[in-house]
């Protein structure tokens, strides 16, 4: 005898709401009315339902989670649903795996960066968010850098009390100014997030303007602001960088020529740092993230770029929350590495093994 299906909540979570017989046809209704199939919730299929409800940014409301846990108990199944269709598309989002695994839950050890001033770029969004959030919960003052004024009033609307709010351009010598005086006479780390992606262009169709741009955010700035806190660091003799590379550092199948060859040029600008100033005290190390929950699109200029970039991400493993990204960069950023110089640190759910 067939056991029943267990009750949905808003704590079940995506993939099994999409593979229940009810479930599935509820959720297949809801992305429906924008245009969208279960196929767009595989990179979070192991995730809450609930958790969406942060993820989307206001779109899917605490309101929807619990209408949908109302009509799946009462077995409210959409008049226009195709058991057939959903139980598919519940295959192509979970496939065999039908084991459930646990939720990584973030834990914050609240006096990691006390008395620190830590720089943190790319804060209003995404990993840099997510790390000077961190920061700020674990005792940290936080030098919080974006080029978005109103990403930067929510961060510091949160934290009214750890985070100084530093609105500015990495690329400009007068924001790298701007961002040093902020945070004063003592820099104890620095966290290099901000970044942009390309357009999935290969050599032969980039143009100056993407690589330039590019480059110019993710190595330039990169390297501009480091170079800017490095005589604090050696003034005190001890500090900690941490820049985020990516996957594209160390494959090239992960983007376009461009974003490749610049995260390529942050693992270089990374272990040439860490070999001249490791016996100052000066500890430099890169993550390099893989798949990820970012405000950061990919977009697709080539035709040739599109075919070859999405046959590679055939393989990628599930999406990670930026939360997960700023616990590898924090422990790098702490004194929890203490010895731990010059690697690029592949934080990727395990795409490097592939």
């Amino acid at each position: 005898m067939a056991s029943s299906p267990q009750p949905l909540t808003g704590d079940t979570s995506i993939a099994k709401w999409i593979e229940h017989p009810v479930g599935g046809q509820l959720i297949r209704e809801m992305l429906a009315t924008g245009g969208q199939t279960p196929e767009a919730l595989r990179p979070v299929s192991r995730l809450a339902l609930r958790r969406l409800i942060k993820l989307s940014k206001g779109a899917f409301t605490e309101q929807m989670v619990a209408d949908l846990v109302a009509r799946a108990a009462a077995g409210d199944v959409p008049a226009s649903s195709d058991t057939e269709v959903v139980a598919d598309a519940a295959a192509d989002v979970e496939q065999a795996d039908t084991v459930e695994r646990p939720e990584w839950v973030e834990r914050i050890d609240g006096g990691r960066f006390s008395g620190q001033t830590v720089i943190v770029t790319g804060a209003g969004s995404g990993i840099g968010r997510a790390t000077a959030s961190r920061v700020a919960r674990e005792g940290g003052r936080v030098i919080a850098v974006d080029i978005s004024q109103e990403r930067l009033d929510e961060l510091v609307a949160e934290f009214p009390t750890g985070v100084v709010a530093v609105t500015g351009d990495i690329t400009s010598d007068e924001s790298i100014a701007a961002i040093v005086a902020a945070a004063g006479d003592r820099i104890d780390a620095l966290a290099n997030v901000a970044g942009i992606m390309d357009d999935m262009t290969p050599v032969g169709e980039v143009t100056d303007a993407v690589w330039n741009r590019v480059f110019a955010i993710n190595v330039t700035g990169t390297m501009k602001l480091s170079r800017a806190v490095i005589p604090a660091m050696l003034a005190q003799g001890k500090g900690s960088i941490v820049n985020v590379a990516s996957e594209a550092a160390l494959r090239g199948s992960a983007a376009g020529v461009a974003y490749t060859a610049s995260k390529h040029a942050v693992a270089g600008l990374t272990k040439s740092s860490a070999f001249m100033y490791g016996p100052s005290g000066i500890r430099v190390n890169a993550v390099a993230p893989g798949p990820t929950i970012t405000n950061i699109e990919a977009t697709f200029a080539s035709a040739l770029g599109a075919e070859r970039v999405r046959g590679a991400m055939a393989i990628l493993p599930d999406a990670a929350e930026a939360e997960a990204l700023a616990a590898s960069i924090t422990f790098l950023l702490s004194d929890d590495g203490v010895n731990v110089n010059g690697v690029i640190l592949p934080s990727d759910g395990g795409w490097s093994v592939a």
